[in-house]
């Protein structure tokens, strides 16, 4: 393990990321707003912090291994969460506890949505912008922007890019250098935002709105400027576009770079897990339909409109909301939540298990059913026409078991906290699956629950961003021994 050059890395992303409290100044400069002291408090420190990690160690160099980059993945989005809450702990408005502000840091960081804020329309204007680029920061993942600038540190990225990525293949690769690979991304998250900005502001969102929303639609991450969340806006238009956005960004980045590179689109409906998203998209949002027009829960248009944008914006995870889908009838709130468990596609900003992870389970699933009636068959797990490895289909299941077992473990713990049986469940469901809004005392905000608990799900937005074994590897006697 190469702590000291481990210590230097850390120390220099974090004086990189103090580079993005820069917007939030100049936001504050121009409304005016109250929070400018905050930032360049929170500036300076994050630039002496860094510094103070960085100059001990500045002279070593070397190679990072593949303990090395788990180590550095799980210590950035740690470290990252503590630097990244620093505006909000000093901001007079909000008025925050450590708590708070690291609860909301996370959230933003992980993508996850889920803010412990109220009266969100009254914030300052950088408080709000900063919240949304955290979230857009995250949804990349910052270390896969930190691969790209990894030559210049002099240190390969290879292994923080296979311990971030998310996805049950973890060695695939656009361009033949990783660093191409990761610019190769954020080419493309960046002008997805830029289209999506774009596409709000001339839908009748005012600039600001348009880019603070473009950030986290595409970053699947839920944040919004008002505290009715999209709904603020009771605009089809707009609806319309958040619902493109989403989906698109739930997709698997890779084809995005595929129709970029060929200049063709027809990949995305002969893509296996594309298909199978796009199926669960619309059962989700026909179901939902029928059951919210058959209820008399709105008229025929209005549950098609609520149907599909709630139906997408909680199945990718992003959060959004036009309604309060918690008080729907029936069956329809546990649905949706447990949509949000299959999530996005692999290598997108979008959380949960990921789809390909579930179409494999659920192959292997029909591979035991076959093996029943003929025990001596060889039955090899297809995707797309392909035999799956058995290496990677032994490693979902173990992915999926983990995932479960830890969120029985929180759930326990958060209703050991006191929560009820209802809000305990989707808390952890909200914030494992990077999703955002729960049910119960969590479908507006996490305003209400207690410090322990709130300490506990930072931990699931943690486990659920590094997609949980990047994490629990940490905790094993065997990552530490030589």
């Amino acid at each position: 393990m190469h702590f000291s050059v481990i210590l230097r890395v850390i120390g220099l992303l974090v004086m990189v990321f103090s580079v993005s409290l820069i917007p939030p100044i100049i936001v504050s400069l121009i409304y005016s707003d109250g929070a400018l002291n905050a930032f360049l408090y929170a500036l300076g420190i994050n630039l002496i912090g860094g510094f103070l990690l960085w100059f001990p160690v500045r002279r070593e160099r070397g190679e990072l291994k593949i303990r090395d980059g788990f180590l550095v993945t799980v210590l950035f989005w740690t470290v990252l969460g503590l630097f990244g809450s620093v505006p909000f702990f000093l901001a007079e408005n909000p008025e925050l506890t450590f708590t708070d502000a690291l609860f909301e840091s996370i959230s933003g960081l992980t993508t996850t949505g889920a803010t412990i804020l109220t009266g969100i329309d009254d914030l300052p204007q950088s408080i709000l912008f900063y919240r949304q680029l955290l979230t857009w920061l995250g949804g990349m993942g910052i270390i896969v922007l930190a691969v790209a600038i990894m030559p210049m540190l002099g240190i390969g990225g290879m292994q923080l890019y296979r311990a971030e990525t998310p996805g049950p293949v973890k060695d695939t690769k656009l361009t033949p250098r990783i660093a191409e690979t990761a610019k190769a991304l954020w080419y493309i998250y960046a002008t997805l935002t830029t289209v999506c900005a774009l596409g709000y502001w001339i839908a009748g969102m005012s600039l600001f709105d348009a880019i603070c929303h473009s950030f986290s639609t595409v970053a699947i991450g839920g944040f919004s400027t008002h505290d009715e969340s999209i709904g603020y806006f009771n605009s089809v238009a707009i609806e319309m576009i958040c619902t493109f956005f989403m989906i698109v960004s739930a997709f698997n980045f890779a084809l995005h770079f595929y129709a970029w590179r060929h200049k063709s689109v027809w990949h995305y409906f002969r893509d296996p897990e594309a298909r199978f998203f796009l199926f669960i998209l619309l059962s989700t949002c026909v179901l939902s339909t029928l059951v919210l027009a058959m209820t008399s829960t709105y008229d025929w248009s209005s549950s098609l409109r609520y149907a599909v944008f709630e139906s997408v914006s909680i199945a990718t995870t992003s959060g959004f909301g036009t309604t309060d889908f918690s008080s729907w009838p029936h069956f329809l709130p546990f649905l949706l939540i447990v949509t949000s468990f299959v999530g996005g596609c692999a290598s997108s900003t979008g959380g949960g298990m990921k789809v390909i992870r579930i179409l494999l389970i659920l192959k292997q699933g029909m591979r035991e059913i076959k093996r029943l009636i003929h025990p001596n068959a060889v039955i090899p797990v297809k995707v797309g026409g392909k035999a799956i490895n058995e290496r990677v289909v032994s490693a979902v299941w173990g992915f999926f078991s983990a995932y479960l077992l830890v969120y029985v473990v929180l759930m326990i713990g958060l209703m050991a906290t006191g929560l009820d049986q209802v809000t305990a469940w989707s808390a952890v469901a909200a914030t494992l699956n990077n999703l955002g809004p729960g049910l119960g005392d969590v479908s507006s905000s996490f305003t209400s629950v207690s410090d322990p608990a709130k300490w506990m799900l930072c931990f699931s937005m943690l486990l659920g961003r590094l997609e949980v074994f990047t994490l629990l590897v940490l905790f094993t006697p065997m990552f530490w021994q030589k």
